[in-house]
Order: C-alpha cells, then sequence, then structure tokens
C-alpha cells in the first residue's frame, strides 16, 4: 500500500512537471510572436495619429470605434459587436489663458481645465487667491476667509513611494472633489497643481466632479512650475488670478463599447475579459492613457489566434468608452453581463501606460495570490513581469466585479515611474511610447489569459 502511496504521488509530481515544461513552452511562444510579429505598435500609431484624441461624445471617439471595430473583424476573431451606451459631452471650447497678478507685475501661466468644469465669463475671471493644502483646510477657514476668491489647492505629489499610483491617489481628492467642495463655501473658482511628481509647464487636465443640483464653478489645472511660482509670491503678500476658459456640457451622445471575442471550445458561456478604455483627454493623442490599454488587448487575442490556440473558455478583448468622464462603458458591459447571465472567470485591464510591464496585481484573497506565486511566478521570471501581489485592477471592470460572483478582477502593472509625468497632460503621444515595452506588455497579459484558460484560478479566492 505504501508503494503504491508512494507511486501515486510521484505520477502527480511528473504530471505536474510537465504541465509546468507546456507553459513555459506556451509562453515563450506567445512572447516570441508579440516581440517579431507584433502588431500593437503599428496599430497605437494609427490611433494616435489618424484619429488622435477621443474624449467621450466627439467625432474622433466615434471614428475609434469605427476603425477598432474594423481591425478586429480584420483578424477574423469569431464575434465583433458594440454595445451601444449613452455617454456625457463635455467640450474644452478655446485654449485657456492665465495670469498671476502680484502688484504691477503679471506672469503668464499654463492651466488647463479640468474635465466638467464650466467656463468663466467671457472676459474671464480676476480674485484674490487663497492657498490650501487640504480640503479640510476649507471646514477649518470657512466661508468668511474663502468666499468670493479663487482657491489654489497646492498639495504636491508625495515622493516616497515606490509606487507612483499611491502619490496619485493621495493628491487626487483636490482635482476630483475640490471644486465642488470649495464651491460651498462660496468660492468663485479653483486653481490645482497638476497631478505629478514631474516639475514642468505641462498642466494636467482629469476629471472632477460636481454634485447634482451643486455650484459647478469654474476650476483648472495649473502646470507644476505655476504652482510653484504661485505658492512663491503668495508668500510675499495678497495675489490675485485671472484665467479665462470656454468649456461647456452638451447633451449626452451615443456612442459605444467595441467587443472581440474567440469563443472557447469547452465553456463558451464562461469568459476571461481583457481591455482598458478607447477615450481619451482631448489635450493629446491618449497614446499612454488608453491607447496602449486598448491595442494590447486586442493583441491578446490577436496573438494567441496567431498561434492557433484555441481557448476552452471565450476571450473577450473590450474596448470600454467614457472611462475618463463617467465610466459609463464599464457600467454597461457589467449590465449586460448580468442581464445575460454571463459567468466571468477573471477580467484584466490595462490602464497604466505602455510600459515595461512588472506584473499584475489581484483583487483577491491573500491566500490566492499566494497560489498564484507559487505556480506561476516561475513561468513569468524570464519576462521580469512576475510581480503577482494582491491589489487593486481598474475603473472600467470594477462595476463587473460588483454585478457578477466569483470573477476575479486584475490589473496590469507596467512600471510606474514615468506614467505621471505624461498623464492627461498635451505630452500623452505616440513618440513617448516605447515599441519593446509595449510588445512586452501584451505578451505578459496574453500569457496570463493562456495560464487562466488552462488552469483555472487557484483556490483561495
Amino acid at each position: 500500500m505504501k508503494f503504491l502511496q508512494t507511486l501515486a504521488v510521484a505520477l502527480v509530481f511528473s504530471q505536474a512537471v510537465s504541465a509546468q515544461k507546456q507553459d513555459s513552452i506556451m509562453l515563450r511562444k506567445i512572447f516570441d510572436e508579440a516581440l517579431v510579429n507584433g502588431k500593437s505598435y503599428q496599430n497605437l500609431e494609427y490611433l494616435c495619429k489618424k484619429i488622435g484624441p477621443r474624449l467621450s461624445g466627439s467625432a474622433n471617439a466615434q471614428k475609434a470605434v469605427d476603425w477598432t471595430k474594423q481591425l478586429m473583424d480584420g483578424y477574423g476573431f469569431d464575434k465583433v459587436y458594440l454595445q451601444e451606451i449613452m455617454v456625457p459631452h463635455w467640450v474644452r471650447g478655446a485654449k485657456e489663458v492665465a495670469k498671476i497678478i502680484s502688484g504691477s507685475k503679471q506672469f503668464t501661466v499654463p492651466i488647463a481645465a479640468l474635465g466638467g468644469t464650466v467656463a468663466t465669463p467671457k472676459a474671464g475671471l480676476t480674485a484674490q487667491v487663497i492657498e490650501l493644502k487640504s480640503l479640510d483646510e476649507l471646514k477649518t477657514l470657512g466661508e468668511r476667509a474663502i468666499k468670493g476668491k479663487i482657491v489654489f489647492f497646492n498639495r504636491a505629489f508625495d515622493p516616497k513611494p515606490i509606487e507612483t499610483g499611491t502619490s496619485y491617489g493621495e493628491a487626487g481628492d483636490q482635482r476630483r472633489s475640490g471644486p465642488s467642495e470649495a464651491a460651498k463655501y462660496g468660492a468663485v473658482g479653483v486653481i490645482v497643481r497638476s497631478l505629478t511628481h514631474a516639475i514642468d509647464d505641462y498642466p494636467h487636465t482629469g476629471a472632477t466632479t460636481f454634485n447634482q443640483g451643486g455650484l459647478n464653478i469654474p476650476a483648472a489645472a495649473i502646470s507644476t512650475k505655476g504652482a510653484n511660482l504661485l505658492s512663491s509670491l503668495l508668500k510675499s503678500g495678497p495675489v490675485k488670478f485671472y484665467f479665462k476658459q470656454d468649456c461647456q456640457w452638451l447633451p449626452d451622445a451615443v456612442s459605444y463599447n467595441v467587443v472581440g471575442e474567440i469563443t472557447g471550445t469547452e465553456k463558451p458561456n464562461e469568459f476571461i475579459t481583457v481591455g482598458g478604455h478607447l477615450d481619451s483627454w482631448d489635450l493629446a493623442e491618449g497614446a499612454h492613457d488608453d491607447g496602449t490599454g486598448v491595442m494590447q488587448s486586442i493583441e491578446v487575442l490577436r496573438i494567441l489566434k496567431a498561434l492557433n490556440y484555441k481557448p476552452k473558455h471565450s476571450i473577450r478583448a473590450v474596448m470600454f468608452m467614457n472611462e475618463e468622464n463617467g465610466t459609463r462603458g464599464g457600467k454597461k458591459y457589467a449590465e449586460l453581463a448580468k442581464q445575460n447571465s454571463e459567468k466571468h472567470i477573471a477580467a484584466i485591464e490595462s490602464d497604466e501606460g505602455g510600459f515595461t510591464p512588472r506584473g499584475f496585481s489581484f483583487e483577491a484573497s491573500p491566500a490566492l495570490v499566494k497560489n498564484l506565486n507559487t505556480n506561476w511566478k516561475s513561468l513569468f521570471e524570464p519576462y521580469e513581469a512576475d510581480r503577482l501581489t494582491v491589489g487593486g485592477s481598474g475603473a472600467d471592470i470594477g462595476a463587473l466585479g460588483d454585478s457578477i460572483p466569483g470573477v476575479v478582477l486584475i490589473g496590469f502593472r507596467p512600471d510606474s515611474q514615468r506614467y505621471f509625468d505624461i498623464h492627461h497632460t498635451p505630452n500623452d503621444v505616440f513618440e513617448n511610447v516605447n515599441k519593446r515595452e509595449l510588445e512586452l506588455g501584451g505578451a505578459a497579459m496574453a500569457g496570463l489569459v493562456y495560464l487562466i484558460d488552462q488552469h483555472g484560478l487557484p483556490a483561495g479566492n
């Protein structure tokens, strides 16, 4: 009996070693295909240079929908289709103008209206500036100190976190909620320090939110160099700020998620989703945010098809619309998945730029991630994409996790050090994407999809 038990253990071990070897060979094939025959870089160039900025509701956003559908049709995926949604339609208007007025001196500084804010009066807005470092200071100072002034939120990125997304998360409330909170205390406008470690003259736009029925006041981001200048001048005495912007809200517009699918051979009604957001801010080409993510997602399916891989489960690439100012695409995808009683095993989002892949973070238990490291870390080590950690995933797939029981949400994690130098700025252009880094990221995503398809996710979720 003891001999038979030993034999059984040896057989299981032998099978595990064989499977590991097969997986290793397949991942090598995936990376070879991406690096030798990859299409993500040339596709990204078309998206950036032939289409360009793709803010929700714009003509360019629709061009991107039409082109990505045509692209996936051309690759011969089993299904390519659109999911209709209504999206917000905000437009920036004429280029913003801003000046710091300190005594008899005036200093022109770069600003960018925050998405969702409103225009200044036609002649512009001038008011005294009050500098704050946190939203809590609004409560401390109260209406008497703030009413009639332009609030300047000047909390810089914390340089200590290694993962720069941590600094973004800590500083981001002043952009997201600062204008609406300042309006409650009678502020007439808001200027926010751009969300970046970089000290330069690129203002960073991004969404700000106003409560329904609340007062919407003009709000803009100022470049970090401009913020430093404004702060230094305020130390010498009262300063006024002038700015002019012409943004406005238009009626909601019809748009679409674009979905490509390779149908599973064994479990066609169980899905593994990869995706990014097709929309972008209007200041540049939306290269890293999030052209890289959508092109990598399409590349996952293209690579697997090129290798003649027949997945057990259905694999989808989703081009989500409206992540930047509403996440309505992600919500629609989740709504339809629930409505159609779809089972989703995993959803992977790429929305942190097309830089060198480092690994993935999982919205899952430490036990599950420990098992992932035991089973799969060594497979990703040759490609330096082996950091498998507990952590967040992405804005577009968040609603799926709320709607579909059992789905594991996963974030693709590239190197983060340069992302927020480019994020939401005029500098987010194709020329700032590295071809090899982009291709390595798509291959890492395809490798993870393959492993999940073959083995599922280990126990411990």
